[in-house]
C-alpha cells in the first residue's frame, strides 16, 4: 500500500501519527499520557484517535521490519506468559533464541499441545528463524506433545532436541518483563483482536531496542525513528 492512501484521510502528518504509535509500543504510557505529551507540544489529539492509530499502523510496523531483521540461532527459548482481555486470562507464546533475540509470539485462548504446536508453526515460518536444533522450555506438559506432532508430521527434524529445564529458560522470563512492563499501564485489553494488533507493534518496537534490525544500531533510539519513517515511506 502507498504512503498516500495509507494515511489518506488522516488529519495529522504521518510523522507525527508514527510518533504516538512508536512511543506507545516503546514505553509504559497510557492514551491519556500521549495525549497530554501532545498537548505540551501544542497538537491537539485526542485519546481515541490515538487508539486507532496504534490499531491501525502498529500491524504495518510489525510486518514491515520483518525481512530487516538478523538472523537468529537454532537454540530456541520458548514460554508463555498471561494477559487479561476483557477481563479472562489469555496465553502469550513467545520465544527468543539463546542470545535474546525474539523469535516470534502468539496470542491463545488455550495452553494446550495444539496451541503450542500452532506457535512453533508460526516462528518456522519467520524470515529471520532457523530450525531449531534445540528447544528449551518449562515442566508444561503441552510442549512433548505439540514436539511429537510436529515430528510425525515432518515440519521440524527427528533430531531436534527438547530441552524442559525451567532455569535455563530465564533469559525468556527476562525478556517477558519488558512486555509486561509496556503492557501494564493498558489495564487489560477490550478484545483479542485489539490485543493482538498492539501487541505486534510492541513485539515490533522491542526488536528494534534489542538491536535485531539490520539497520539500526542498538540503543540508537535515532536511527529508530529513521528506520520507521523510511519503512513507511516517509521522505526524509
Amino acid at each position: 500500500m502507498s504512503t498516500a492512501s495509507l494515511f489518506k484521510w488522516r488529519h495529522f502528518l504521518p510523522e507525527i501519527i508514527l510518533l504516538n504509535v512508536r512511543w506507545y509500543c516503546r514505553y509504559a504510557l497510557s492514551y491519556r499520557d500521549l495525549e497530554e505529551m501532545m498537548q505540551e507540544r501544542g497538537v491537539e489529539v485526542d485519546y481515541s484517535t490515538l487508539n486507532r492509530w496504534v490499531l491501525k499502523y502498529s500491524p504495518g510496523m510489525d510486518k514491515r521490519i520483518r525481512s530487516h531483521l538478523k538472523l537468529t540461532n537454532d537454540s530456541w527459548r520458548v514460554d508463555e506468559t498471561y494477559l487479561k482481555v476483557r477481563g479472562l486470562w489469555k496465553y502469550l507464546y513467545r520465544a527468543v533464541d539463546s542470545e535474546g533475540n525474539t523469535l516470534d509470539f502468539m496470542l491463545s485462548a488455550k495452553r494446550d499441545g495444539k496451541a503450542a504446536a500452532r506457535f512453533f508453526r508460526k516462528v518456522l515460518k519467520g524470515q529471520h528463524t532457523q530450525a531449531p536444533r534445540v528447544i528449551t522450555v518449562d515442566k508444561n506438559a503441552a510442549y512433548p506433545v505439540a514436539i511429537d506432532a510436529l515430528k510425525a508430521d515432518e515440519t521440524i527434524e527427528k533430531e531436534t532436541e527438547l530441552r524442559q529445564d525451567k532455569y535455563l529458560n530465564n533469559i525468556i522470563e527476562q525478556d517477558h518483563r519488558h512486555i509486561k512492563r509496556i503492557v501494564k499501564p493498558m489495564m487489560g485489553f477490550k478484545t483479542s483482536n485489539t490485543a493482538r494488533r498492539t501487541l505486534s507493534g510492541i513485539e515490533a518496537m522491542n526488536m528494534m531496542r534489542k538491536g535485531q534490525v539490520k539497520e539500526i544500531d542498538q540503543g540508537n533510539s535515532v536511527s529508530q525513528v529513521r528506520f520507521i519513517e523510511a519503512i513507511f515511506g516517509i521522505a526524509a
